[in-house]
C-alpha cells in the first residue's frame, strides 16, 4: 500500500477544520483515505471503527502544528513580538490576532510557507512511525 502524501495532508487538514467533528480513516491494505464529518455524504466501510486495518489520522494539533509552531514562527521571524504572541495565544480568537499581526508585519505568506513545510515534515514523520508507505506523485 502506497498512499499519496498529498492526500494524507489533505486529510490532516481535514481532520483540524474546526467545523464540527471532522475525522479522517486510512485503510492500510490500500491507502484510500475516508472521511467522516457532519458534511460528508460518502460512504464509510461498516467496518471502520472495529477492524484495525483502518487507522485514524491525526489533525495538527496531534501533530503539534497549532499554537507551538505558531510561537516557533514567531520566536524565528519576528523574535521582538514574542511576548505578543504568547499573549494572542492565551485568549480566544488566537489565529485571527496571529495572522492580523503577521499581515500588518508583512510575514504572513512567509507564515503559510512556514506552516506547509511543517506539515509535510510532520505528516511524514507520522507515516513513517505507522509504517504507511507514502507516495510523494501528486
Amino acid at each position: 500500500m502506497a498512499a499519496k502524501l498529498d492526500d494524507i495532508e489533505w486529510a490532516i487538514e481535514f481532520s483540524s477544520s474546526g467545523l464540527g467533528d471532522h475525522e479522517a480513516y486510512i485503510n492500510l491494505d490500500t491507502g484510500k483515505i475516508y472521511y467522516v464529518g457532519d458534511a460528508v455524504e460518502e460512504p464509510i466501510p461498516d467496518d471502520l471503527y472495529e477492524s484495525d486495518r483502518y487507522l485514524m489520522l491525526p489533525s495538527k494539533q496531534d501533530l503539534g502544528l497549532s499554537k507551538r509552531l505558531a510561537l516557533s514562527f514567531i520566536a524565528e521571524l519576528l523574535p521582538e513580538k514574542l511576548e505578543l504572541g504568547y499573549d494572542i495565544f492565551s485568549r480566544r480568537g488566537a489565529y485571527a490576532k496571529f495572522k492580523s499581526l503577521l499581515e500588518s508585519k508583512g510575514k504572513l505568506e512567509d507564515w503559510y510557507t512556514y506552516e506547509e513545510a511543517a506539515l509535510k515534515r510532520a505528516t511524514i514523520q507520522w507515516c513513517k512511525n505507522n509504517n504507511i508507505k507514502i507516495n510523494s506523485d501528486t
